[in-house]
Formats: C-alpha cells, sequence, structure tokens
C-alpha cells in the first residue's frame, strides 16, 4: 500500500493560505519589460548575462511563466535567461479572438519578445503546447534558434484523446452543455463558465499524478486562476498542429538540435508522442521515471541536468563532466558541511561538531555551504566558507517575509520555500560536481536530503543527517487540511526511507529518545519516537560548549562587565528577524520590571538580521547586535527571555538560568517539539505573547529574575558522541 493511500481521506479541495504568486522568489529577474504586438501586450523577464541565452517558452495560457521557477535561478547562474507570459495569462494582455492562440501568432510573439530583449539567437525550452510555439517559431526563424528542448510536448502524432479533443469534428461539441463533466469531458466551455477552479483543479492535478504533488497542485491551480474562463475559452478556439504529415515534415526540418524530456505517467500528452518527436527530428530522449505531465516542477533536478548538458552542446560549450573534476593531490580528506541557515543555533553546534570531528582527524579539511546569519558565526570562528555560499538564495529573509506581529506558520512556510530549497540544492550540486569531497553532512539542511532521496543516482560520497525534531505536525487538528497536508509531508519522508535507505548513511537525532513528542506522523502512519528510535543514531543535545569551561560565574560576570550590585536580564530572539515584535513588547515592559526591581539591567540583542536602530533604548536598558558567543552572556545573565527556539532555551537550561519563553504563534516545532523538551527538563516558564501585555511581563520578570531553578542536567559530550560516529564515515 502506498503512503498516499496510508494517510486516509482524499485531498480535499486545494486551499491556499497565500497566492503563489507572492512567495519569495529564489531568483529576481535583472531586467524586464513589455513589448506590444499586434495590437497585445506581452511581458518578459531577463536574468543573468552573456550573449548565449535560454528561452523559456510560453506554454497554453492556463498558466504563465512562473511554471519555470525551478529552473530560472539554476540556469541564470550559468547562461543568460529569457521568460515571458504568453498571451492569456500573467502580467500579458488578456485576448478574446481566438486566433490569436495559433502556434503561428505565439511564435511571432516570441519573435517580437527576442527582439525587444536584443536576443538574436537562444536555446528554446518549451513545455506542453508551447511545443507547437516552438515548431513554428523554428519554421519562421530557423536562424535564430541554437536548439530546441521540448517537454511533454504536444505532439499528437499518435490517436490519444487530446487529439481527439482537437478534432475539428468535435469542436462544436466543446461548446455545448453536458449532462455531466467527468474526465475528459470536463475539456467543455460551458464547464469552464460554471466551475473554472474546478476545472483548474482537475487539469493541473491529472498534470501532476506524482505521491506528495500538494504544493505543486496548489501553485499550478493559482496560476491558472491568474485568468479567467472567457480567455481560456478563446485559447481553445485557436489553431493547432494536428495532422501528422505536418507534424512530421516539421520535426524532420529541425535545423538544430533537439532534446524530447517526457515523464513515462505523462496523462495528458503521451509519452508515445514524445518518442516519435524525438525520432523523426533524430533527437535525443530523456525519459524521467515516475513523472507526469511537470517533470520540471516535480522532478527539477533530473530535468535541469539535462537541459544543462543539452544547452551547453548546443552553444558548443565544452560538457560539464557528471563528476567530480578537481581532486586533492595531497590526499587529505575533505567535508562539505550544510548547516541550515533559519536561526543560529545549528551554526554553534555544527562548529562545535566540526571541532571534534578535527580532534579525531588533524588531516580533515571542512568547507561550509553557509549563508547569513549562519556565515557570522563561521567567520568569528575562522572557518572556511565555500565561495559558492554566495549564490545561496537566502532562507533567512523567505522566513522573515512570512512571519507577522509574533507569528510564523513555519511549516507553510517551510512549503513555500520550494523553490528556494531547489535553487540552494542545484548550487550544492554545482559545488560536488566541480570538487572532491569524501563526505557531506547536512544539519537539517532540507534541501539535500529530500533532493538526494529525489535522485538518488546523484548521491556520490557519504552522507550524515542531523536534526532536533522529527514530523511535521498542525497546529490545529480540526484543521482537516493542514492535517492532511502534515501528514502527507511526513508520509513523504517515511517513503524515502524506506525505498532509499542508502542515501542517509548516518542519520543522528540530537537528543534523547524521550524528547521526542508522543504523537503519530499521521493517519496510518508509525508513532514519532518509534519511527524515529528505527532510523537514527541518539548524541543527546549539542549545546557546543560545556557549561564548567565558562568557569566560576562571579568571574565570569566580571570579565563581561555585570556588576555584582545588578541584576541581568538578557532579552534574545535568535539569528531571524522574526523576533523584533517580541523585543519591543519586552522593551515596553521594562519601566514596569525596573519599577519592581531597582537594581535591574537589561540588554536587548538584536541578532545579526535586526536593526537596533528600529528599538528604542532608555536608562538601565542596552540595544546591541550581534553578540558572537551569545552563551557566555546567558551564563552569566539573572534572567533571559527568549522566544521559543531550541538552541538558545536549552543552552539556557543546560546553564541552569531562569528564563521566560514566548513561543510564536503557528509555529508548531517550538509549540511542540521545543516544549515539550523543555518541559521533560523541567525549564523555563512558558508564556503566550497574546495574554502577556508589558504590564504581566514585567511582573514575571520581577517574579523570575535571579530565581534559582532545579533543571535536568544536559549532557555535554553530544558533539564528541555525534563526531565520533560521523568520523567512522571517513574510514
Amino acid at each position: 500500500m502506498t503512503s498516499a493511500a496510508r494517510i486516509g481521506p482524499p485531498q480535499p479541495r486545494v486551499q491556499t493560505v497565500r497566492a503563489a504568486s507572492e512567495q519569495s522568489r529564489a531568483r529576481y529577474p535583472d531586467a524586464e519589460g513589455f513589448v506590444q504586438r499586434d495590437g497585445q501586450r506581452l511581458f518578459y523577464e531577463l536574468y543573468g548575462e552573456g550573449e548565449e541565452t535560454v528561452f523559456l517558452l510560453p506554454t497554453w495560457s492556463l498558466v504563465h511563466s512562473r511554471h519555470w521557477k525551478m529552473q530560472i535561478p539554476y540556469f541564470a547562474r550559468h547562461f543568460r535567461v529569457l521568460s515571458m507570459d504568453g498571451l492569456g495569462n500573467g502580467r500579458a494582455d488578456r485576448c478574446r479572438d481566438p486566433e490569436r492562440y495559433g502556434p503561428t501568432e505565439f511564435a511571432r510573439d516570441c519573435l517580437a519578445v527576442m527582439d525587444a530583449s536584443a536576443t538574436e539567437r537562444a536555446v528554446m525550452v518549451s513545455l506542453s503546447r508551447g511545443a507547437q510555439y516552438a515548431l513554428e517559431l523554428a519554421r519562421l526563424a530557423p536562424e535564430r534558434v541554437a536548439g530546441t528542448a521540448f517537454i511533454g510536448p504536444m505532439f499528437p502524432y499518435t490517436p490519444s484523446q487530446w487529439s481527439l479533443l482537437m478534432h475539428p469534428r468535435l469542436a462544436a461539441r466543446f461548446r455545448r452543455p453536458a449532462p455531466i463533466y467527468r474526465w475528459w469531458g470536463r475539456m467543455n466551455a460551458v464547464h469552464w463558465m460554471r466551475d473554472y477552479p474546478g476545472f483548474s483543479e482537475w487539469f493541473i492535478s491529472r498534470c501532476l499524478p506524482e505521491a506528495h504533488s500538494t504544493k505543486a497542485i496548489e501553485d499550478g491551480v493559482e496560476w491558472a486562476l491568474d485568468t479567467d474562463p472567457e480567455t481560456l475559452i478563446a485559447t481553445a478556439g485557436g489553431e493547432w498542429l494536428r495532422d501528422r504529415p505536418t507534424l512530421r515534415a516539421l520535426a524532420r526540418n529541425l535545423e538544430c538540435p533537439v532534446l524530447v524530456v517526457h515523464g513515462d505517467r505523462d496523462k495528458i500528452t503521451p509519452p508515445r508522442d514524445g518518442r516519435a518527436l524525438a525520432r523523426l527530428s533524430e533527437g535525443r530522449l530523456e525519459v524521467v521515471r515516475g513523472a507526469g505531465h511537470f517533470p520540471h516542477a516535480r522532478k527539477p533536478v533530473q530535468v535541469n541536468l539535462a537541459l544543462r548538458g543539452f544547452c551547453e552542446d548546443a552553444f558548443a560549450r565544452p560538457r560539464t563532466p557528471r563528476d567530480p573534476t578537481v581532486y586533492r593531490p595531497d590526499g587529505r580528506p575533505r567535508a562539505l558541511y550544510v548547516s541550515s541557515p533559519i536561526g543560529l543555533g545549528h551554526a554553534q553546534r555544527d562548529v562545535a561538531i566540526a571541532r571534534e570531528l578535527r580532534r579525531l582527524h588533524p588531516d580533515l579539511e571542512i568547507d561550509w555551504l553557509a549563508q547569513d546569519p549562519v556565515t557570522r558565526v563561521l567567520e568569528a570562528e575562522g572557518e572556511r566558507i565555500h565561495p559558492a555560499s554566495a549564490h545561496l538564495a537566502s532562507e533567512s529573509r523567505h522566513i522573515e517575509s512570512e512571519s507577522a506581529e509574533h507569528d510564523l506558520h513555519c511549516f507553510h512556510a517551510l512549503r513555500r520555500m520550494d523553490e528556494i530549497l531547489a535553487a540552494n540544492f542545484m548550487v550544492f550540486h554545482d559545488v560536488v560536481r566541480e570538487q572532491r569531497y569524501d563526505l557531506w553532512i547536512g544539519d537539517e539542511a532540507w534541501e539535500l536530503d529530500y533532493y538526494l532521496h529525489e535522485n538518488p543516482r546523484e548521491k556520490r560520497v557519504p552522507f550524515a543527517w542531523l536534526t532536533d525534531f522529527v514530523g511535521f505536525l498542525p497546529m490545529d487538528e480540526r484543521d482537516e487540511r493542514e492535517s492532511f497536508l502534515t501528514a502527507d509531508c511526513n508520509a513523504d519522508m517515511v517513503d524515502h526511507v524506506a525505498h532509499h535507505p542508502e542515501i542517509r548513511d548516518l542519520a543522528l537525532f540530537v537528543g534523547n529518545p524521550e524528547d521526542i513528542v508522543p504523537r503519530r506522523l499521521g493517519p496510518g502512519l508509525p508513532m514519532i519516537r518509534e519511527w524515529t528510535e528505527h532510523n537514527f543514531d541518539f548524541t543527546g543535545y549539542v549545546s557546543g560548549f560545556d557549561p564548567a569551561d565558562l568557569g566560576e560565574r562571579t568571574k565570569l560576570r566580571a570579565e563581561l562587565g555585570y556588576g555584582d550590585d545588578e541584576l541581568v536580564c538578557i532579552v534574545t530572539v535568535g539569528g531571524s528577524g522574526v523576533g523584533a515584535d517580541l523585543l519591543r513588547r519586552v522593551i515596553a515592559a521594562f519601566p514596569g520590571a525596573k519599577e519592581r526591581v531597582p537594581e535591574l539591567r537589561m540588554i536587548v540583542v538584536a541578532g545579526p538580521r535586526i536593526d537596533p536602530e528600529s528599538l528604542s533604548s532608555q536608562a538601565g536598558l542596552e540595544v546591541v547586535r550581534y553578540v558572537h558567543n551569545l552563551y557566555r552572556h546567558l551564563a552569566a545573565c539573572d534572567l533571559a527571555v527568549v522566544q521559543g527556539g531550541l538552541t538558545t532555551s536549552m543552552e539556557l537550561t543546560a546553564q541552569k538560568r531562569p528564563f521566560l519563553y514566548f513561543p510564536l504563534r503557528h509555529h508548531f516545532e517550538q509549540n511542540f517539539h521545543v516544549r515539550h523538551r523543555l518541559e521533560r527538563y523541567g525549564a523555563g516558564r512558558r508564556m503566550d505573547f497574546d495574554d502577556s501585555p508589558p504590564e504581566r511581563i514585567a511582573a514575571a520578570i520581577a517574579e523570575e529574575v535571579g530565581r534559582d531553578v532545579s533543571y535536568r542536567d544536559v549532557e555535554v559530550d553530544g558533539a564528541a558522541k555525534a563526531a565520533r560516529r560521523i568520523a567512522e564515515l571517513l574510514c
């Protein structure tokens, strides 16, 4: 039984919390513009630089150019990229004239965009109906086509449902009402007018038959809803290339290299038509196993690699080898470490693990693929950051863009980070295909773990995976949609590990079995603890320091400038910019707290991504920027006020310091996983931001500051345990 069957009820009608078009992009255009042809405006975007251009052509106007989001960031680093919104969707005009939607008209639109963008020649990449535009473009202006790549091409060379729908004798049926609209009977103008969202959901879902495709389906439906049924009806009335002699002649007359990419589970255009196009054009066929009609969206790594090799050949570039070309003659072992940039906790523990690894392997060289704010910690520690890190799309910026006042729907934010994760995996892939490493380490580097499982042949060396939580959880189990989506994501993970256990040579849980919430991964799925114990080793917590090494607390306070006659309260919200609202609320509470505790001194740490100038200061209250090794200050303080992240709260737990913590609204990890762990240690006082006006926070500060605590002890050898297990992969 598949996971899709295990997780219970069928998928409900697609609902999105935020429009796909509003998501943070992995790469924004370097230039954009409009061009008008035949009275209609077309929109285009340009990315990258150089003369060698990849032109991502429009497809059926059901969707616009954002469907190329998994390709643009990757190709913009290697080529100049041109994309356009075809007539009828996106930022192009909505035209209701059916004659304007034929392949010849679209080909002329593409040529107009090439002229406007100063593109003399390009490799054309098409999807589905865009194949017809590409064939016509190559016929009209072969000198401007360096190569043509077809993905899931609409090349109706053999009898199929599509070829029947396009037949002129059935055109009248398209506009007549039917007693029932099911399956291909939904391709009907009356149905589109009555229930366009329902049609969009059905068609996009049919394009994406792969299990666990909920996010890609949501995107496709959002893009479809950017147009209207009247416009789509007009597109259906346009000219089609449908008869075999014409198709055969166009394919055989292609004067350029040809690549055909086709999913073997395509339910829209039959794979046999793709094979026919490849055969007639003497092109290469790339079959994407298990993929449907949108392999570029659902299986982007394989498609991107195939397209890059094809473009290099078309432009007569030397083909980039699939295996590393740079080896170290000195024979020293090398590791590539990827640390999650969402917060600073991963960096602190990863530096500690790296330190222990070097004790076991003194000749080990470690390169870090990392981004802000992790790079701040690494630079301060003298670690070597790989230059390709500059190409990583910002995950922290995305998370901040998803937040509101002390509110971050963490699960949905992670789902909407899909194009950023895909882009960052392609950066990683470039690094490891150009340089030889003996080990890859990923600390909650979700893109590595996900795309290596999706593309197991790309895994070439041992891979160690670390995390401090397992399992997405719905914030409200009564929310059927969110419960379905979290279970589906968990089922995807379970399937990945079951089908490709060889990907994770080592999986480490940063904690202990008792730290795992007593919850299930989803209906019909295992309990989280049971599954984690079966698939992970446990290191205990990794704090990155030993409290004993900090010395006597009085001396530490003196070293840091804290007087014996003051009670020090540190307020910090970690490495992202999500916690600014909590900082402001606590600052507002300071006067009331100071009135209750006259010897109170408050230090607000803005962190690397919050401007200290945006926070007010006053007598007895200081606002500072990023503080390296903040755990030393936490060890010396009399109270801390923090968000709900695991790292800072566990540092305080290990050092036996009192603290208040405010989990972000809708942040499942902070509200379930972290809270469960802190309750097990008997640590901290949880407070609700919504129920905590400044007066209440002031009272809590007065009650907790300097209080003696009796938390459970936190182990201090977690980094050494993790390093010993990882070091075995280097033997």
